[in-house]
């Protein structure tokens, strides 16, 4: 069992525990004329009138009013946030060509757009809500206030049921016998009326008991309905605090996850493109190295000077000192030769110079 129904069963049993006062009965029992047929009709009037008034002004402003509207406040708010999803668009993905060509907005730009507005509505009736749940607040205090005032309304009920029926006892075991044996000793006219009137208001008294009757118990039945118009009242308070600090804030934190995951997927790609970047100067860098690491060391285990090379210039310097040697050989026999020839033409030129001088 709740609290909430262990605090109503405790009150009814309080409810129907209390028992007006013998002072409070003698009084009102001493108030009563039963000669005075409008004392009679108006015989705990003011209890009931005032019972009555109270109990339907409030009940009807709370049951009227505040709770059908701010259930369907409530519901409107479930509802618009239950219909609202998020799109299933990968994070960072650009608005098609297309869309763009004909100036259309991605489909996450326009859920943003959508978010704004239902945010702007969300936090209209979210204002509401907040205005309606003081208004409950303030009914349930007043309803412990009128289900007080009803405990009071029933004491003095059954202050006035209890003069009345003793009353009802006064009549009809005392003062109507007495009255109709006095009448039928003899033919007293005067008596006989007495008699029918005093049988005539006692008729009314008993008439008007079982109306005060009939309002203790729609008394005794308004109580459990105080209760539980409290109850409904306190849930939906309780209903629009869930919503408000865990369903409303729920919502948000999954949008702006949402938001952010998609607005952060461009960061994504540039991260991405600069790993990558990274890695292929790394790979790079590594190739170059080996490359030139190689170079490098080749040169390195190179000799000074290459065999082949040494090989060749060798050649070439016994080739050159071949064709000097030849080349002097030569001209030494050319200049003997020459020798030989300008011998011989000095000679001539001799003998032809002896033979001039003869002649």
């Amino acid at each position: 069992m709740s609290k909430d129904m262990d605090k109503t069963v405790a009150k009814e049993t309080e409810f129907m525990s209390i028992a007006p006062s013998p002072e409070q009965i003698d009084a009102i029992y001493a108030g009563i004329d039963i000669s005075n047929a409008t004392s009679i009709m108006s015989f705990g009037s003011e209890a009931q009138n005032q019972l009555t008034q109270t109990s339907e002004s409030m009940l009807e402003n709370v049951r009227a009013k505040d709770v059908g509207e701010a259930g369907d406040m409530l519901n409107q708010m479930v509802g618009k946030l239950r219909d609202f999803e998020v799109p299933k668009v990968a994070p960072g993905q650009p608005t098609s060509w297309w869309r763009r060509i004909v100036g259309l907005k991605g489909k996450f730009d326009m859920f943003l757009d959508d978010y704004a507005d239902l945010r702007d509505q969300v936090e209209e009736i979210a204002d509401g809500l907040e205005r309606h749940k003081g208004a409950l607040q303030t009914d349930i205090i007043s309803l412990d206030r009128l289900y007080e005032a009803n405990l009071d309304y029933f004491r003095l009920l059954n202050a006035h049921i209890e003069a009345a029926s003793r009353k009802m006892h006064q009549l009809d075991e005392h003062d109507i016998p007495a009255l109709r044996e006095q009448a039928s000793e003899g033919d007293n006219m005067a008596l006989a009326q007495q008699l029918r009137d005093l049988q005539t208001a006692r008729d009314e008294m008993d008439r008007r008991l079982h109306d005060l009757r009939l309002t203790r118990q729609v008394t005794m039945q308004t109580l459990p309905s105080i209760r539980l118009v409290q109850e409904n009242d306190k849930a939906l308070v309780n209903k629009i605090d869930s919503v408000m600090t865990n369903t409303l804030p729920l919502w948000k934190q999954q949008l702006a996850v949402a938001v952010t995951i998609h607005r952060s997927g461009g960061a994504a790609k540039a991260v991405k493109a600069a790993s990558d970047l990274t890695n292929d100067l790394l790979v790079a860098n590594a190739e170059h190295l080996q490359e030139g690491t190689k170079v490098v060391r080749s040169e390195l285990e190179r000799g000074v000077f290459d065999a082949a090379s040494v090989d060749k210039a060798n050649n070439a310097l016994i080739a050159s000192l071949e064709t000097s040697a030849n080349a002097a050989a030569d001209g030494r026999a050319r200049r003997r030769e020459a020798e030989e020839k300008l011998q011989d033409m000095e000679n001539k030129l001799r003998h032809a110079l002896a033979e001039i001088a003869q002649n």
